[in-house]
């Protein structure tokens, strides 16, 4: 087959057709849901990874990276594709709002090549090192608050990754391989480059990662590569991202590679004396003098008392599904403004009134959306634990290979337990129908909401089977969801009913 290319025109019409080309689906995953596109991204160079495509999540109608591995030999992969598959099943575990998301993963089989195929999240506003380099552009400085609010995002999922059973090491920690939003989230990508380097030791040629290009060898500490694998080494690249967000760039001085001199020359120039101890105690030559991700947490230029609304904050929006949807909002409009929120009385001077209206609603709605994005983590102030790794949500590789047409995946066998149910139904005025939310709280944190609008002349019980089938959960829970919904349907039927008082 041939394929011919039309000329580029100038001006917009070119830029258009230009831009079709790129948004032209190469390719779709088995199940429909991911569509390969043709432009090329860059989210952190990974060994053994032959290309990175932007692609389209047709389902969320976002953007994503479809990443490829390729085995010319299938004797190679059939020997490794145990250790593949479980390597790909512990990422699709990790669930950190400071880590860059890996969506899915399936195996392409062909007669004389095999593939591993994975999608991971694609982080749209560009690297900390291009933010870093605009500032000095444009002579700014960088500013403290946003330094800290940085490091605490960036150590919280360090910590996390830490602390998994079994402990992830980053190993590819540069301010290449972490990510900035708009709106200041802070993302660590390539978290997989280091099991990427165990599990294919022979492709590191093809993908050159990021330890073997010189621009970044001063984000490595002595030992790498010498050793086994530790959180000292991490905490090394860490130290070396803090200093150059507080200096905005290491100076190599002409040379291909930043020296151990100009790294402490860049440390001695800070002029916090905080600051310049938090990082040099991370650059330290000698590993186990490096401080754990979770220990820099608590270091006193970093650590500050949570304010009660950040504890509120964080509670809100923990416990969202046991509240009314827009239930912050319809509050703030039904304050009054002059109205006394808080009052603090001194017995030798006139006391402090706080008065709603010294609150702004828009403030808020941002500020519980900055902590919901995870700009705000909470610290852990128990000691260092393992966290609990949620079950992959993914389909067993026996039925990913089973599918080899663009058909909608097969059904998937729900092992997890639903831990809560909460049900929440209410009247419109007219008393024409009610609208019900459902909200089930399951075991891996990965929650599941559903929604719709009942009529009076409903029967409880249909609309509880209708809504368990759409819940999708495993069997045993599917009984005691159905009850719980009759019961609670059947139950509010019945005070709307006429002639009920409530």
């Amino acid at each position: 087959m041939t394929m011919s290319v039309p000329e580029r025109n100038s001006g917009s019409e070119g830029k258009e057709e230009e831009s079709e080309d790129e948004s032209e689906i190469l390719e779709e995953s088995p199940c429909g849901r991911w569509q390969k596109r043709k432009e090329q991204v860059s989210q952190g160079n990974v060994p053994g990874v032959e290309s990175a495509s932007l692609a389209m999540d047709t389902e969320e109608g976002v953007e994503v990276v479809w990443n490829e591995v390729l085995f010319p030999d299938k004797k190679v992969f059939k020997s490794q594709e145990d250790k593949i598959k479980e390597m790909f099943e512990n990422l699709m575990q990790v669930e950190h709002p400071n880590i860059v998301k890996f969506h899915k993963y399936w195996l392409d089989m062909r007669e004389s090549q095999a593939r591993v195929i994975f999608i991971t999240e694609y982080m749209s506003s560009g690297s900390l090192k291009q933010f870093l380099k605009k500032t000095k552009k444009n002579h700014k400085t960088m500013n403290v608050k946003a330094w800290k609010r940085w490091c605490t995002q960036i150590l919280s999922a360090l910590s996390y990754l830490h602390s998994c059973e079994p402990p992830i090491i980053h190993g590819n920690l540069t301010c290449d391989t972490i990510f900035i939003q708009h709106n200041g989230l802070i993302k660590i990508g390539s978290v997989w480059h280091r099991l990427f380097v165990n599990v294919f030791p022979d492709a590191q040629g093809k993908g050159r990662p990021h330890r073997d290009e010189q621009r970044n060898h001063h984000f490595f500490p002595p030992e790498y590569g010498t050793s086994e694998d530790d959180f000292a080494i991490d905490i090394f690249s860490f130290g070396i991202c803090a200093l150059e967000m507080a200096v905005l760039e290491i100076q190599a001085n002409g040379d291909a590679v930043v020296s151990k001199e100009a790294i402490s020359s860049a440390g001695t120039s800070l002029e916090d004396p905080l600051m310049r101890e938090f990082t040099q105690s991370c650059v330290r030559q000698e590993a186990k003098l490096r401080p754990t991700a979770h220990d820099l947490l608590f270091h006193r230029v970093l650590f500050e008392v949570h304010s009660l609304k950040l504890l509120a904050a964080h509670c809100l929006i923990s416990n969202q599904y046991l509240l009314p949807e827009n239930c912050v909002e319809e509050k703030t409009k039904s304050f009054d403004p002059n109205a006394v929120m808080a009052e603090i009385s001194h017995r030798d001077r006139p006391g402090v009134q706080l008065k709603y209206s010294h609150v702004s609603p828009l403030e808020l709605d941002k500020f519980l959306e900055d902590v919901k994005n995870g700009i705000y983590p909470l610290m852990n102030f128990a000691s260092s634990r393992a966290y609990p790794v949620p079950r992959a949500l993914s389909l067993s590789q026996e039925q990913v290979e089973a599918v080899k047409t663009p058909t909608p995946e097969p059904q998937e066998t729900e092992t997890r337990k639903v831990i809560q149910m909460h049900c929440n139904l209410e009247s419109n005025e007219e008393g024409t129908k009610t609208h019900l939310s459902l909200f089930l709280k399951m075991d891996d944190k990965l929650h599941r909401q559903l929604s719709c609008d009942i009529l009076p002349a409903d029967s409880s019980k249909d609309l509880a089977n209708e809504l368990v089938h759409y819940a999708f959960i495993n069997e045993e829970d599917c009984e005691k969801l159905t009850l719980f919904l009759e019961e609670a349907i059947s139950k509010h039927l019945r005070t709307q009913a006429p002639g009920n008082v409530q």
